[in-house]
């Protein structure tokens, strides 16, 4: 079984994330929208889009949503079978979290890696499709993006 195929998003937390945001879209030209992140779009060798986005997002740091782990950040890894993943996990001892969440964005699992960082496990297929509040950026060659869901056009 393929486990992890691509990176869904990635998610900071910041002190202070709308000077930070402010810092990325200047010094690094991303699009930083007013949701508080952007996604970028899979493009082939030629620059062309293809299916697939990856989602980039600051937040502030006083939220909840990576409790249990201490991080300020969290990786969202996409999977073909997130049932199959999260039961292997277990069954090899991981500390895998008990909620999981199956919404219209996707379906949901997280597992702390030995760290104690909380890792986002989403599956790729059925319903998972892009954030519809999404507007795509303005192409950045230096920084390109991985996968999630749906292009967004």
């Amino acid at each position: 079984m393929k486990r992890v195929t691509g990176i869904g998003g990635i998610f900071f937390n910041a002190n202070d994330p709308v000077a930070l945001r402010a810092w990325y879209k200047q010094h690094l030209g991303i699009d930083v929208q007013e949701w508080g992140g952007t996604a970028f779009t899979w493009t082939d060798a030629a620059g062309n889009p293809t299916k697939g986005t990856t989602v980039w997002s600051i937040g502030a740091a006083d939220g909840e949503h990576f409790a249990p782990s201490k991080s300020t950040f969290v990786v969202n890894y996409r999977v073909e079978d997130l049932a199959a993943v999260l039961q292997a996990l277990r069954d090899e001892g991981c500390n895998v979290l008990e909620k999981t969440d199956d919404s219209e964005y996707g379906k949901f699992g997280w597992v702390m890696d030995p760290e104690g960082n909380k890792r986002t496990l989403a599956a790729t297929s059925g319903t998972v499709r892009s954030m519809p509040e999404i507007q795509m950026p303005t192409p950045n060659p230096y920084i390109t993006g991985l996968a999630f869901g749906e292009p967004v056009m």
